[in-house]
C-alpha cells in the first residue's frame, strides 16, 4: 500500500495506541453525521461573487481537508448561520 508521509505518521500513531475514544463518542458521532447530511444536501443553487484571493484560500483549505471547495464554502456558511462559527475578535 502506498501511503503518504502524513498517512504513515497517522498509522504509526494509531498502532502505538496514542488515539483515545472521546468521552461521548455516540453523541459526537451523531452530531457529525447530521452536519455531513446537512452539508451534502443540495436543495438550491446559489451564485456568489468573491475576491479571487478568498476563493484561492477556500480551494487550498478544501484540498488540505480532502473536500470539494464548494462543499467547504457551504459548510462554512451553514456553521455560521447556525451560530457554530463566529468572527474572531482582535
Amino acid at each position: 500500500m502506498n501511503l503518504t508521509k502524513e498517512e504513515k505518521d497517522l498509522l504509526d500513531s494509531v498502532e502505538r495506541g496514542e488515539w483515545k475514544r472521546i468521552s461521548d463518542f455516540k453523541r459526537e458521532s451523531q452530531r457529525y453525521r447530521e452536519t455531513a447530511r446537512a452539508t451534502l444536501r443540495k436543495d438550491k443553487r446559489v451564485n456568489i461573487r468573491m475576491a479571487e484571493r478568498d476563493l484561492l484560500r477556500f480551494q487550498k483549505n478544501a484540498m488540505q481537508e480532502g473536500l470539494p471547495y464548494q462543499t467547504l464554502i457551504s459548510s462554512v456558511l451553514h456553521k455560521y448561520i447556525n451560530g457554530r462559527l463566529a468572527e474572531k475578535t482582535r
